[in-house]
């Protein structure tokens, strides 16, 4: 590479992170909770990618919390061992032998594999589930689904106490029940349900598709509560969306500030939407329109 242009490079760098000043005082000191699925789980580049973005956030101030899914090594755990999945309404049903592999799947290869990326990148991440000091205290979902359980009750001291302490917590979803039941909880949902418990400033929903659509097909870069209500009435939201909507229309009643749908497959995603103008995926919120980096 020629000198000048090696020099435009290092000059185009150091405009962005000039550039990206403002939005590294709004977050400092921040919690945000990132649901970590799809592509950036499914290869050894996308994890460390993300890990070294989650790092990077952490030391200029902000307090990330990671929640993760991991459907497909579940599903390739159960056929492995035999075991057969029913479903009830498309939901699969999580008998005995099935929330043991789900838990031995979530919390030991899926967890950990996350928590080592991050350490590797220089960060200090402990793996935890929602079972690890009473954090999400679940009732059963619905009897015909088995041990699938929906968040009733959050403690969050823990997370808060690793976060003002320079640690990542990095979360299986997996709840206690009330009677000493393990419940295996939708990913989407047990971010939702922490994020709201700890009063985010954000929650970053990771996905393998660009953003919430319109009828026209293009992404919807800021939506209200109510566009979303709108748009799922009319069918332009639908399958797989549904939930993840559902998931931030719940957050934001929570007391999440506001909630993020955004394509993990784009490199440094999290840092697009945090750090510069523009963003990245499908804003959701109640408030003013997508921050100006002088907003509170």
């Amino acid at each position: 590479m020629k000198t000048q242009d090696m020099n435009r490079d290092w000059i185009a760098t150091a405009r962005t992170l000039s550039q990206a000043l403002p939005y590294l005082q709004r977050y400092e000191g921040a919690t945000v909770a990132i649901k970590l699925g799809g592509h950036a789980m499914g290869s050894h580049e996308a994890m460390e990618s993300f890990a070294r973005d989650v790092v990077l956030m952490q030391q200029v101030g902000v307090k990330p919390v990671i929640v993760h899914g991991g459907g497909p090594m579940i599903n390739a755990m159960l056929d492995k061992l035999a075991i057969k999945s029913e479903f009830v309404n498309g939901k699969r049903v999580t008998g005995q032998d099935t929330v043991e592999v789900v838990e031995m799947v979530l919390s030991g290869l899926v967890n950990k594999r996350i928590v080592q990326a991050i350490n590797g990148q220089g960060g200090r991440a402990v793996g935890l589930s929602g079972k690890d000091d009473n954090l999400m205290i679940c009732d059963q979902t619905d009897p015909d689904l088995g041990f699938v359980g929906t968040p009733s009750k959050m403690n969050t001291r823990l997370l808060r106490e690793m976060g003002d302490n320079g640690v990542i917590p990095v979360i299986a979803p997996l709840g206690a029940g009330r009677n000493g039941e393990t419940f295996n909880v939708n990913g989407d949902t047990a971010a939702g349900a922490i994020a709201a418990a700890l009063k985010a400033d954000r929650l970053l929903l990771l996905t393998d598709v660009a953003g919430v659509k319109g009828a026209d097909g293009e992404v919807l870069t800021e939506l209200s509560s109510k566009q979303i209500r709108d748009l799922t009435k009319d069918g332009v939201i639908a399958g797989g969306m549904i939930p993840k909507t559902e998931t931030a229309l719940d957050a934001l009643r929570g007391g999440v500030r506001a909630v993020v749908i955004l394509d993990g497959r784009a490199p440094n995603a999290c840092l697009l939407e945090l750090y510069t103008d523009h963003g990245a995926g499908s804003l959701i919120r109640d408030s003013a329109p997508r921050i100006k980096p002088t907003d509170a």
